[in-house]
């Protein structure tokens, strides 16, 4: 049973029929690559090699601990292991680097201020800067009542019209907001003005057996909305958590090319394996073309870009030349905050955060190292991976890709990295189901999480909180969770035997 309630629930089966046909004809319809263009016959048949799937779990494979190609941090492990800059970075490149990382940890405050190249937050808002939500520039903590939180709640409702489904299935829009809470709830605000609301959660604890009778409690979240400070919610308006995912590798993901990605999906389960890979077709927010998208819990975003427009205007209030508005995400029923005094200073641009601070974070994004693989070699690592293939894991959790070679970004042209992921959206079954539909996503439906440095996230987050709304409280709870089309997966983990299960734990935490 779905953690929401009943009337949340509210993407009804001819929507969700509609859309569930749709991932392959918009890639056909806006015409996105299914061939690769940048390589010759040669690389082609290099980069087919390599990429291929190996049976061989008798030894590591080649270049397999260097799982950023040769853009791989090799630093020692410390807290700060997120933080590096991809080693394919020449050296002239590190200043934008650096002060990219200032304005990641830059503090905004409300307008107007004396310190005017950092006031404009809010005037509603969930935090200051986008370290708060970061932690280390790793996964956020899941803690909702806590000063150190970076979990939030995203708001939706659901196509009523055939406008408005038109709408969605051409990907002129990801979603509809409530109409007086807009996108997201934000419990913070500037002085003078009361925050929308705060986050509630409540947990039941759901005993799970396990093959040789070990038992795993899993804990089953029930989310609300206290202190509404606007009224109440639309009826239709879905609720559903985020937790704010790790920053490592986003430029190489953006470098593979579309239809790398595309190969893997099949809406239609052509093959029969039972797993219906969907691409999320969304559109670029500066050219308005359509694109595919590979970032956010749902994809719903095509660039590093256009992930951190989204999360200026939503998480902080912050207004770019991608996301203008700078009342950020106020609504027109939220008059006085539309009357707040904004940050836009004339001097420096016609937004809060003009162009070249855009550029400079999405550079610092772009460009954070992934980790070296630990203990890829070793004995117990290999028959984990083993374990993790074998249990059908990959289906979804696709191992490697060849970055382009004609990237734009020449640090992430042509790499060989093993983000474990197929970027596209499956549906994970009833119980991670938040009801809420984001462009090509129904209510069930989410993004396959790339899996490098996960192994990682306690030493460099401070937990072990995994999935989109932390609620799982370490790995094998969160593979316990997976349903829907990892059903079999799922359920080819919990039959193993105890040592195995363990095995493809530490496979996991060696990446």
């Amino acid at each position: 049973m779905s953690p929401f309630p009943a009337r949340r629930l509210l993407f009804s089966a001819t929507i969700c029929a509609t859309i569930a046909g749709l991932s392959a004809a918009l890639a056909d319809n806006f015409d996105l690559p299914t061939k690769r263009t940048d390589l010759t016959e040669a690389d082609a048949k290099r980069v087919a090699d390599v990429t291929r799937p190996t049976t061989d779990f008798s030894k590591d494979e080649q270049y397999e601990a260097m799982q950023a190609g040769g853009a791989t941090s090799i630093d020692p492990v410390t807290r700060n292991s997120f933080s590096h800059i991809s080693a394919t970075i020449p050296f002239e490149e590190e200043q934008p680097f650096k002060l990219g990382n200032a304005l990641f940890k830059k503090l905004w405050v409300s307008a107007p201020s004396s310190t005017q190249a950092s006031d404009g937050l809010g005037p509603l808002f969930n935090a200051r800067s986008c370290m708060n939500c970061h932690l280390n520039d790793g996964r956020g903590k899941p803690e909702p009542d806590a000063s150190t939180s970076s979990m939030f709640l995203r708001l939706a409702r659901t196509a009523k019209t055939p406008d408005e489904e038109r709408a969605v299935a051409n990907a002129e829009t990801i979603n509809f907001p409530d109409p007086v809470y807009g996108h997201q709830l934000q419990d913070r605000a500037v002085p003078g003005l009361p925050a929308e609301g705060k986050m509630a959660v409540s947990y039941t604890e759901e005993p799970v057996t396990l093959a040789g009778g070990e038992t795993v409690s899993l804990r089953r979240p029930l989310y609300a909305i206290d202190n509404l400070g606007y009224g109440p919610l639309d009826p239709s308006t879905t609720i559903s958590p985020r937790v704010a995912p790790a920053m490592i590798g986003l430029g190489l993901i953006e470098a593979i090319p579309e239809a790398d990605i595309l190969a893997h999906a099949d809406p239609d389960d052509k093959d029969g394996d039972g797993i219906h890979g969907k691409a999320a077709i969304v559109r670029d927010h500066r050219t308005g073309k359509p694109a595919l998208g590979r970032f956010g819990w749902k994809a719903q975003n095509a660039s590093v870009r256009d992930q951190s427009a989204d999360a200026f205007l939503n998480d902080i209030g912050i207004s770019t030349p991608d996301q203008p508005d700078p009342h950020g995400d106020c609504t027109q029923a939220q008059a006085k905050c539309k009357a707040m005094p904004t940050g836009v200073q004339k001097r420096l641009g016609n937004e809060e955060a003009p162009g070249p601070i855009l550029d400079l974070v999405t550079f610092y994004s772009a460009n954070l190292a992934v980790p070296a693989r630990r203990k890829a070699s070793f004995p117990e690592t290999l028959k984990g991976k083993q374990a993790f293939y074998e249990s059908g894991c990959t289906a979804c959790h696709v191992p490697k890709y060849v970055t382009r070679r004609d990237s734009l970004d020449k640090a992430q042209s042509f790499q060989l990295i093993w983000p474990y992921s197929d970027f596209l959206l499956h549906d994970m079954g009833d119980g991670l189901a938040d009801g809420q539909q984001v462009g090509l996503a129904s209510g069930r439906e989410w993004r396959t999480p790339p899996l490098w440095g996960i192994g990682l996230t306690k030493t460099v987050s401070g937990h072990s909180f995994f999935l989109h709304d932390g609620r799982a409280r370490n790995l094998t709870e969160a593979i316990l969770w997976h349903g829907g089309e990892a059903q079999k997966s799922r359920d080819a983990f919990a039959s193993l035997p105890a040592d195995n299960r363990q095995a493809l734990i530490t496979f996991l935490e060696s990446l």
